[in-house]
């Protein structure tokens, strides 16, 4: 438990002497003294400099050692314009700095899943240089909903990936951990840690993709997933017209990409995808006329539902179409939700510029690591 708590500090800020570590952790001297042998004597823990600035000798100040154990990441991203996705992949080591990172076109009507994935981790080895062996964990992001009981991904798009089994064998294959989520509920994992969602006691994240939507439920930090971790499929919410009961509409059918274009083609704004038609839109509300308003008026239908089931404090607005539109998307749809809902959520976009699944799925990643790190020493120490 001592050997635990000490690196889980070390983890955190780092660059710690035997001091810091006593007042931390409220241990001994000699206790702390013997917590640091057994932890740099395990390859976890480097000594990194000496603290001159105090009387007597020199203190060590200790870090974790980045190359204890590494975390790679693999978002499995929308369908591209070629027609084939997106293989995005990183891996970062127990520090969290990023040492490689990929990214493939792969046809997966033609090659297998396990394959490709299998790929794009010995890919990250290669550019990283770093042995199979330390690579703890694989956390892998894609378009759908993980069943972690049946061990399978469900509601997927992507060729290949909703067979059963496929999970325990890229696991099996690659010889380490593997961890799948969905896309949007990564993408949210990076929200809390690094951008709008970091002080929030909790919020919801609506994904617009250039294909589809997504919905993640953060409840002071804990993603809501569901029985089998279809929560926040809201592009299946159905819509009902008086006068059409008999003809289901999806939310998917109001604000997927597909209806974005055709909304786009009613008001004479061009673009080859949804982001391109929002990012000129944006650029130009007065050229576009109605599209932004209407598009808005769309989106406050489903947040509308979400808000008036979940409350909550904060709703942020991702994906590349809310990042295409901006402030200029955000206050059309502050606007409708208003006219919408007698709702007081404080809505937001993302701040996030990276690609927010793949840095989610390394911050989850990294998590998985090091619990499993400070699991194993408590176990050693049973």
């Amino acid at each position: 438990m001592n050997e635990s708590a000490a690196l889980a500090h070390l983890l955190e800020p780092g660059m710690l002497t035997r001091a810091d570590l006593r007042k931390l952790t409220e241990l001994s001297t000699p206790t702390i003294s013997e917590v640091l042998r057994r932890l740099t004597d395990a390859g976890l823990v480097n000594v990194v400099g000496y603290n001159s600035g105090r009387p007597g000798p020199n203190a060590e100040i200790y870090a974790a050692n980045p190359d204890a154990a590494y975390a790679a990441a693999v978002s499995v991203r929308d369908i591209g314009a070629s027609g084939a996705p997106s293989v995005v992949a990183a891996l970062c080591d127990l520090t969290g700095a990023v040492r490689a990172r990929v990214e493939s076109r792969v046809d997966f009507l033609q090659t297998d899943p396990k394959t490709a994935l299998v790929d794009v981790v010995a890919a990250l080895r290669t550019e990283a240089g770093v042995p199979a062996e330390r690579i703890s964990h694989v956390q892998i992001g894609v378009a759908g909903s993980y069943d972690s009981k049946a061990e399978t991904i469900r509601h997927v798009d992507v060729h290949g990936f909703g067979r059963p089994g496929l999970v325990p064998e890229i696991a099996e294959a690659l010889g380490t951990h593997v961890g799948v989520d969905n896309d949007v509920n990564l993408a949210a994992v990076a929200e809390r840690r690094r951008g709008v969602g970091r002080d929030a006691d909790g919020f919801a994240l609506l994904w617009l993709g250039q294909e589809g939507l997504g919905l993640a439920i953060d409840i002071g930090g804990t993603l809501m997933r569901g029985a089998r971790g279809g929560a926040g499929e809201i592009g299946y919410m159905p819509l009902y017209a008086p006068d059409s009961t008999h003809r289901k509409v999806d939310l998917q059918d109001l604000v997927g990409g597909a209806a974005i274009v055709a909304l786009a083609q009613d008001h004479g704004v061009t673009g080859r995808t949804p982001h391109e038609i929002v990012l000129a839109a944006a650029a130009d509300p007065d050229a576009a006329g109605e599209f932004i308003t209407q598009l808005a008026d769309r989106i406050s239908v489903g947040l509308a539902a979400v808000i008036a089931v979940l409350d909550p404090s904060l709703v942020v607005l991702a994906g590349p179409v809310a990042q295409a539109g901006g402030q200029t998307l955000l206050a059309a749809v502050t606007s409708a939700l208003r006219r919408a809902a007698p709702l007081e959520s404080t809505i937001a976009v993302t701040t996030i510029d990276d690609d927010a699944v793949l840095l989610g799925a390394l911050d989850a990643g990294l998590t998985a690591v090091r619990e499993a790190l400070i699991a194993s020493i408590r176990d050693n120490q049973a």
